[in-house]
């Protein structure tokens, strides 16, 4: 068993609203991922975009979690308060000479089939023009999912240079997550698949920063009946914060901890405490469904 400076973990909402069925469940998985291994769980607050956060959003995220039981370690990391951190990234990266301006549009990389071409590596755009990226080699990058297995990118074939500040002067996910997970030395990494493509750029990434690489396991994602993930915009429906033992269940079940078709009766009546308990002490990633989403049933 380890202790707890071997197994650090986090969970990492965007503060784009309530959390809902989708949030509950990559936040449990990585929670009862930590507290099996008596391991840290981290909470970090994705707020780089304000337009798309609602003032109230991050704190109705912590009571939620609250509600369920949800309960993380050290104080909350929130992102908009360390863009000095970002900065100084991208800072050693263009002293490198990786990073290259780039104005192009979003029509231009969609008839690249969503691979960027590079265009704009060579022809030195001032750097207040546009978008800055870095440059990706033409190299595969692999490791090794827990959930999913071997997989493997070559980046400059599948991906292109990627976007580490946007155009509006935003700092990317890509750049911030690998920034921040070596600044909580987070370990390992549960979340969706959805996030499996990234996982390559943030190896390289981290690569190139000297940090080193977490563990990671993707786990399916939570889809509507049009096969969306369940966001805000998809108008997923926000936790019920009175029936939490139930919507845990339901969780626990998508994740396939469950050997047969249902839980055992007595926990339906447990409080969400005795359930966590339960879920950390009976946890196997390895149950946890390798499909890349899963459709929310209507009874969940």
């Amino acid at each position: 068993m380890s202790n707890k400076a071997d197994y650090i973990g986090r969970f990492a909402p965007s503060p784009s609203g309530p959390l809902h069925f989708g949030s509950l469940v990559a936040a449990l998985a990585s929670y009862l991922d930590a507290r099996s291994a008596q391991g840290l769980w981290l909470l970090r607050m994705e707020d780089l975009d304000p337009a798309r956060e609602p003032p109230a959003a991050a704190a109705q995220i912590l009571s939620t979690l609250d509600a369920f039981g949800l309960h993380w370690d050290g104080p909350v990391i929130y992102q908009s308060q360390r863009l000095s951190a970002y900065a100084d990234a991208l800072a050693t990266l263009q002293e490198r000479g990786l990073i290259y301006s780039c104005d192009c549009s979003r029509a231009h990389i969609q008839v690249m089939g969503g691979v960027y071409d590079n265009r704009c590596r060579l022809r030195r755009l001032p750097p207040t023009s546009g978008a800055l990226r870095v440059v990706v080699p033409d190299e595969i990058f692999d490791f090794v999912d827990t959930i999913q297995g071997p997989q493997q990118q070559n980046l400059q074939r599948e991906c292109g240079d990627f976007v580490l500040r946007r155009k509006d002067g935003l700092f990317a996910y890509q750049l911030a997550v690998v920034v921040d997970d070596a600044f909580q030395n987070i370990t390992h990494i549960v979340r969706g698949s959805d996030l499996l493509d990234s996982t390559p750029r943030q190896l390289y990434l981290q690569k190139l920063l000297g940090f080193p690489s977490p563990n990671y396991a993707h786990m399916p994602v939570v889809v509507n009946d049009s096969g969306q993930k369940l966001s805000k915009q998809h108008f997923a429906t926000p936790l019920d914060l009175q029936q939490p033992t139930a919507q845990l269940l339901a969780a626990l079940q998508f994740l396939g901890q469950f050997p047969g078709l249902h839980p055992d009766p007595h926990l339906a009546t447990a409080l969400p405490a005795e359930l966590l308990a339960w879920g950390a002490a009976h946890w196997d990633i390895q149950a946890v469904p390798k499909l890349a989403t899963i459709p929310l049933q209507s009874d969940s």
